[in-house]
């Protein structure tokens, strides 16, 4: 071989959407949010969006990072403020395609609220929800969904709450669509985001995802690819299960699928009707007021 031989550079598959000025992220090894955005930027690739007029939101956190990352319009908001800065954009400009991606503990603790009214009104928005169970970023404490008997920083002797049932929340709520997937459904994944993204209303997909560094450390899960064996082992695909039905534990299954895909007006249709309505109203007004 002559020593001058070129050697190719091969270059990434997903340089084009990320902001390589950026690398190397921050993001610990085995962490499910790679394999979350890359099926992430596919799925709107698959769905012929267009790459311009793409935005993506994020909150405060782990999963906050991702709207420094892509190589998109994107805003990292405030904590909890990622859905209402997603609606407003939306109906400032019904031409974008807004995604929300954020993590458990910024939309649904802090912007829980934010998340049900958003559902509840059909705001024409898509919530991408990576759920690790605990607040990873800032010393691993007890997060909405942290499963009963749980261990983390602010539950030493276990959780002993309640954690939110995501899915059957956003199908309650409104959620003009409403899907679970684990970070090893890659394929599958990928899939729904596509679906969703072209889709009217409101549209959530909640992601279970390793958090190897805090979540499995606490609760002697492993290493992240120990947890995605687990998702494996624990995962079932059911279209037709109830989304009211199918919490999350530490051990039970895994019910993944796409469990609400409906069709309803919009926020912004049923603004639309009204000031017809209202136009209407007043044109007949006026026309008894001539007689």
């Amino acid at each position: 071989m002559e020593n001058n031989t070129e050697i190719q550079q091969y270059k990434h598959s997903m340089e084009e959407y990320l902001r390589m000025d950026r690398m190397p992220h921050i993001w610990c090894s085995s962490c499910g949010l790679g394999i979350i955005v890359t099926s992430f930027i596919k799925g709107a690739l698959q769905a012929g969006v267009d790459i311009n007029k793409l935005v993506v939101v994020s909150g405060i956190g782990c999963t906050g990072r991702v709207a420094g990352y892509v190589r998109l319009d994107s805003y990292h908001t405030t904590h909890g403020r990622a859905i209402p800065f997603a609606a407003g954009l939306k109906l400032a400009n019904r031409d974008l395609t807004v995604v929300v991606i954020s993590g458990d503990g910024d939309l649904l603790a802090i912007g829980g609220n934010h998340l049900i009214h958003a559902a509840r009104r059909n705001v024409d928005i898509n919530v991408i929800c990576v759920n690790n169970f605990i607040y990873g970023m800032t010393g691993g404490q007890n997060a909405p969904t942290t499963p009963l008997g749980a261990y983390s920083s602010t539950a030493p002797y276990g959780n002993y709450e309640q954690p939110f049932n995501l899915v059957g929340l956003a199908a309650a709520a409104g959620a003009s669509y409403a899907a679970r997937w684990t970070a090893l459904h890659l394929k599958r994944l990928t899939d729904s985001f596509a679906e969703m993204i072209t889709k009217k209303g409101f549209c959530f997909t909640e992601v279970i995802s390793p958090c190897s560094t805090v979540f499995a450390r606490k609760n002697k899960g492993g290493t992240g690819l120990d947890l995605l064996m687990e998702y494996k082992s624990r995962a079932v695909i059911d279209h037709e299960a109830n989304p009211q039905t199918i919490p999350l534990g530490m051990d039970n299954e895994i019910v993944c699928g796409v469990f609400v895909n409906e069709d309803r007006p919009t926020f912004w249709e049923n603004v639309q009707n009204g000031i017809e309505r209202k136009v209407k109203r007043t044109r007949l007004y006026e026309d008894i007021k001539i007689r």
